[in-house]
């Protein structure tokens, strides 16, 4: 079941048939730091098997997006959270991780966590400090980055 809510003059949903693909990849791919060059069948698959919001202008273009990477029971990551800059400043950003913190899916959860490069007031508005037990976490990291020129 989908979920949608109005926010002024925007609306936000989850449904995965009003997500814009192309226009979110456009941005992850070109605009993002943490993704840049993320090709458009590994971010299709990212889309595919995540929670993912869009948020809506009234003609109905996205201008903002994000996606929690969970199991819907226990654990939630949240990640590519991005507003068209041509949107940036009134607060689209704040109502999609809003959307997300409150979505019935993501209630119960032991952790919900992100990484952000400079975003740490914003998402403390949600809750959100700096990582318990970082000494115990470990990755494995295969890919350093998508582009091949390494930029």
């Amino acid at each position: 079941m989908t979920r949608t809510l109005g926010f002024g003059d925007w609306t936000l949903s989850d449904d995965p048939a009003r997500f814009d693909l192309g226009r979110a990849h456009r941005w992850i791919a070109d605009e993002s730091y943490w993704a840049a060059g993320i090709p458009l069948a590994v971010f299709r698959r990212a889309v595919e098997n995540s929670l993912t919001v869009g948020a809506f202008s009234p003609s109905g273009a996205m201008v903002a997006m994000a996606r929690a990477v969970t199991d819907r029971a226990t654990f939630a990551w949240i990640g590519d959270v991005f507003v068209d800059p041509s949107h940036r400043g009134f607060g689209l950003g704040k109502h999609v991780v809003g959307f997300l913190r409150g979505h019935p899916d993501l209630q119960g959860l032991r952790r919900l966590h992100l990484v952000t490069r400079d975003a740490q007031g914003l998402y403390a508005q949600f809750g959100f400090g700096p990582l318990t037990g970082a000494e115990r976490w470990m990755e494995a990291r295969d890919v350093e980055d998508y582009r091949s020129d390494g930029t």
